[in-house]
């Protein structure tokens, strides 16, 4: 088949030896099987910025390091330099974040390399040595959907541990091997500690997750994961071996709105009288 412009400087290198087929087509890449010497991989070709349907979105960059203060200004700026910038760091942020959660010891694609906008990585497959499938195209039993959902709430665990939160986790993004799920399409991971939206996107995450298996285990539907996952993590009492409930105690405590309100009209009284103040000794200098 024709080489994809961007495989091309792999080719050249030596690192792939032959492009096999296209394995799919997703939001933000292409991805292939590749033969590198004896071995079978996959190539993930990130689209050009203006083709991927998958935006880089203000909220999944949030609390990303940035390397050198130049580059920073630049994205910040949004500068033709700092727009080139903020693209390679997006290109990276699977790369960094594959490595991160193998060190972790989370189930995800081995990263092997990444050069030019192409991502080298193992290639995840079924018993019978096939490209695994994802998640959707399985028929769950009760069972087997408690034991996925109980196994991939254990690596947003090892994952949220590592300092990562997925943040597009759904059945589309999990292969399923022959020893079981394995998350994939990271390049919107985000910092759980610098990230103002980590909460929201890891209990989104949890609940894509429940929802799904519910389909198949509606007793599921009833737990609160996501709570309670963010709330030992916030204590700081996460581990990855820590047991879950599936739900969270709730203060009996009901906010008094009223004092509430109070609070923010005396605080309000207090700034004007405080302007006032201020002007009327501006007047009498």
């Amino acid at each position: 088949m024709k080489i994809p412009r961007r495989m091309k400087p792999l080719v050249d290198e030596g690192l792939v030896d032959e492009i096999l087929g296209q394995l799919k087509s997703g939001k933000e890449a292409q991805v292939y099987v590749v033969r590198c010497g004896d071995a079978i991989r996959c190539a993930k070709v990130y689209k050009e910025a203006h083709q991927r349907s998958f935006k880089q979105a203000v909220q999944y960059q949030e609390g990303r390091k940035v390397r050198g203060s130049r580059r920073a200004r630049a994205m910040a700026q949004r500068t033709h330099y700092g727009q080139k910038e903020q693209e390679t760091a997006w290109l990276h942020a699977e790369v960094d974040a594959l490595y991160q959660l193998a060190a972790a010891g989370v189930r995800a694609p081995a990263p092997l390399g990444f050069v030019e906008g192409v991502l080298l990585m193992e290639l995840i497959v079924d018993a019978d040595g096939h490209p695994a499938p994802q998640l959707h195209e399985l028929t769950l039993t009760s069972a087997q959907a408690r034991e996925y959902h109980h196994r991939l709430l254990a690596e947003v665990v090892r994952m949220l541990c590592a300092g990562l939160i997925h943040g597009d986790l759904s059945e589309f993004n999990i292969l399923v091997d022959a020893q079981g799920p394995v998350i994939i399409d990271l390049p919107q991971a985000v910092n759980a500690a610098a990230n103002n939206s980590a909460r929201a996107m890891l209990e989104r995450d949890v609940a894509n997750m429940t929802a799904y298996f519910g389909r198949f285990a509606p007793e599921l539907l009833t737990t609160d994961y996501g709570q309670e996952i963010w709330a030992l993590y916030r204590h700081g009492n996460l581990s990855p071996d820590i047991k879950l409930t599936g739900h969270v105690e709730r203060s009996a405590i009901a906010a008094d709105i009223e004092e509430v309100m109070r609070v923010i009209d005396d605080a309000r009284e207090e700034a004007v009288a405080r302007h006032a103040r201020v002007s009327d000794a501006l007047a009498m200098t």
